[in-house]
């Protein structure tokens, strides 16, 4: 089985299945070259290098993918607000218009004073004056809510001129980010390309050994309490993530088909009515951290020193996590990556009083933890982008 796979990953890079000839290892930064030479942990070391430059890329597209969607908004509402203003513009132009006319139609010559003298009516002249007095009032507020409306839409104008500037250069940022993860992702697939069957298996059982030692470590030094039952949100979180197990891994995906892993994250949070934010750097950044001993289910554990990873805790020192591209959304243990803290989404959630974890269906552990497998490689021939 795992043969085949390797010869379909093989075939889909366009390489034929063979030990490659030695060659120097890669320039930091630069392509990865074939594998003949490298020692097995050299070959993960790689992988897990690759993976996480793919990652990193990944969010930093959803960051800007975010903020292209809450820029798009704002567009939108500068553009009805200049509208509007423009409509009211345009009716204060009409009523001003309206007053000139009068205006220049009732002139007279004579002072207001002199009509005043000279009225038969000295009473009704006075209550004319009033009216008077009234209308210029009036006219008064119509040049100056002619005056403030051609202020505001002046600065809306150059509000939305600037609103779009900022949007058309998030759309350029987001089209480099989207190059830089297929150029990550072709790295990968080039590497696993160039491994032998025997040398993928050998990566199998480095990961699974290493992951291992990790969780034995981490559970021996006692940061992991094992107990607390979530809140009502964190238990519905939980649910719909256990629901989403064996979806595949997707970059820049938030479901319902397809997830990355802090899309799996965000999307489990907001069915349970708690929005959360979109990214691991953010929801690192944003929702309150708690001790790895204080961990219930429903919250987030995140990874890595630049908090490029994420994934949601199940209890039992296990996560639910979409590993990494190529791989499908499953469950692991909590080591499975250098954890880097926890977060919790709703801090004043109070615990239920009776938690039963949901059922895990058949083979939610199986497996690369990781991701770098060769059942889990990536495709090569396309990659998807949202």
């Amino acid at each position: 089985m795992l043969l085949r796979l390797v010869c379909t990953a093989a075939l889909a890079a366009g390489t034929v299945l063979a030990p490659v000839p030695a060659a120097a290892d890669p320039e930091p930064g630069g392509s990865p070259a074939a594998s003949g030479g490298r020692s097995v942990a050299a070959l993960l070391t790689d992988l897990q290098t690759l993976y996480r430059e793919a990652e990193k890329a990944t969010e930093r597209y959803n960051a800007t993918e975010e903020a292209l969607a809450e820029q798009r908004a704002e567009t939108a509402r500068l553009d009805r607000a200049l509208a509007r203003t423009r409509l009211s513009l345009h009716d204060s132009r009409g009523a001003a218009g309206r007053l000139a006319r009068q205006q220049y139609q009732s002139v007279t010559g004579l002072s207001p004073y002199l009509r005043l003298l000279l009225a038969r009516d000295p009473q009704r002249a006075l209550e004319q004056g009033h009216v008077i007095g009234q209308l210029a009032r009036e006219r008064a507020q119509t040049v100056g809510r002619l005056t403030g409306d051609a202020k505001e839409a002046d600065e809306l104008a150059r509000k939305a001129r600037k609103a779009l500037d900022e949007r058309i250069a998030l759309t350029e940022r987001r089209k480099k980010e989207r190059d830089q993860v297929v150029e990550r992702l072709h790295d990968v697939e080039e590497l696993l390309a160039s491994l032998t069957a025997d040398q993928l298996a050998q990566l199998a059982e480095l990961e699974r050994t290493r992951v291992a030692d990790a969780q034995r470590e981490l559970v021996a030094s006692g940061a992991l309490s094992g107990a607390g039952a979530p809140s009502a949100a964190g238990e519905r979180a939980v649910r719909y993530a256990v629901e989403q197990l064996g979806k595949p891994y997707e970059w820049g995906a938030e479901g319902p088909a397809t997830y990355d892993c802090s899309g799996l994250t965000s999307e489990a949070w907001h069915s349970a009515g708690a929005p959360i934010p979109r990214t691991s750097q953010e929801q690192w950044a944003r929702l309150e951290r708690i001790a790895l001993a204080d961990l219930r289910p429903g919250d987030l554990v995140v990874y890595f020193p630049e908090a490029t990873h994420v994934a949601l805790y199940l209890g039992d020192g296990m996560v639910v996590q979409a590993p990494r591209p190529g791989a499908r959304i499953k469950v692991s243990p909590i080591a499975a990556n250098p954890v880097l803290g926890a977060v919790r989404p709703d801090p004043g959630g109070e615990p239920v009083e009776h938690y039963v974890p949901p059922e895990l269906p058949e083979g939610a552990t199986d497996g690369s933890d990781e991701g770098y497998g060769a059942t889990y490689a990536p495709a090569a021939p396309e990659i998807s982008a949202r």
